[in-house]
């Protein structure tokens, strides 16, 4: 059974999307096509996508599931009309709350995820050109001002993952990547000189060696980087690493970089800056 779910906001779209993706991922066995609408923020706006959530209810033959953070009561009004099953997340949950708290919402359209307090924006910004002039080993000697270091194999997930630190939490989030020639003549790993002053922010990514020899063969296919054998070799070395060094690590075959980065922050004892917008 195919259905057809609307999240629409006369803002970004960024809180509806988000918390319908969560409601709907308990129903995994319905294949739900996910449609965003944002800034559907006048009149004719609304009158159009509530007659296009009209024409999609007849082509599915299944009534469309809406879940709006639509502050205008007019705009809401429109969108009701519609053939949808309306989840109306501000009604449900901000007329409770301002009985409990005694006080009026100010029903403003993107406080969410607006620019709000100004030093707060700036520290995101700062934030994530840190993750990027830190990407793949590029500055190492800025080292000393990274909250947390990720280091793995290529291609295991720590360009995201420092990312997703840097735009959500506000913590800067360098990444160092392991490879060969940070063989021992042992033949393992050893700690990259350039990282022993930092061993304490260290954190290390692993990943299934099947699935990091998939992800390099989209980027360079049949080639020894991303043979079977040399990601098996390269991961046991990291993970051989992490053990010697007693470094923090977690296996990213599964998880996803929200995942990652949040039980990243509880192992560590990471300081967010700011909230998750």
């Amino acid at each position: 059974m195919t259905r057809t779910a609307f999240f629409i906001s006369d803002g970004t779209g960024i809180t509806a999307e988000s918390l319908g993706r969560s409601l709907l991922a308990q129903f995994g066995d319905i294949d739900i096509s996910m449609v965003t609408k944002p800034y559907i923020d006048t009149l004719d706006k609304a009158q159009a996508l509530t007659a296009i959530i009209d024409a999609t209810a007849v082509r599915d033959g299944e009534q469309p599931i809406i879940i709006d953070t639509i502050v205008d009561q007019q705009i809401r009004d429109v969108i009701r009309q519609s053939s949808g099953f309306k989840v109306d997340i501000f009604s449900t949950f901000l007329e409770p709350l301002e009985q409990v708290l005694g006080a009026r919402s100010s029903y403003s359209v993107g406080r969410t995820h607006s620019i709000g307090s100004d030093a707060v924006y700036m520290d995101r910004i700062h934030s994530v050109h840190f993750a990027l002039d830190n990407d793949d080993g590029a500055r190492t000697h800025q080292y000393d001002k990274a909250d947390i270091i990720l280091v793995g194999v290529s291609r295991c997930g720590k360009t995201p993952t420092s990312l997703y630190l840097a735009l959500q939490f506000g913590i800067r989030a360098a990444n160092y990547p392991l490879t060969e020639d940070d063989l021992d003549e042992d033949g393992t790993l050893k700690l990259p000189k350039v990282l022993a002053p930092h061993r304490h922010k260290l954190f290390g990514l692993t990943i299934d060696a099947r699935r990091l020899s998939a992800i390099r063969n989209e980027r360079r296919p049949n080639s020894r980087y991303s043979s079977i054998d040399q990601c098996l070799q390269e991961v046991e070395q990291a993970e051989a690493l992490y053990r010697k060094m007693h470094i923090p690590h977690i296996d990213t075959t599964r998880f996803s970089v929200e995942e990652i980065s949040t039980r990243m922050i509880a192992e560590t004892g990471l300081a967010r800056r700011f909230s998750p917008r």
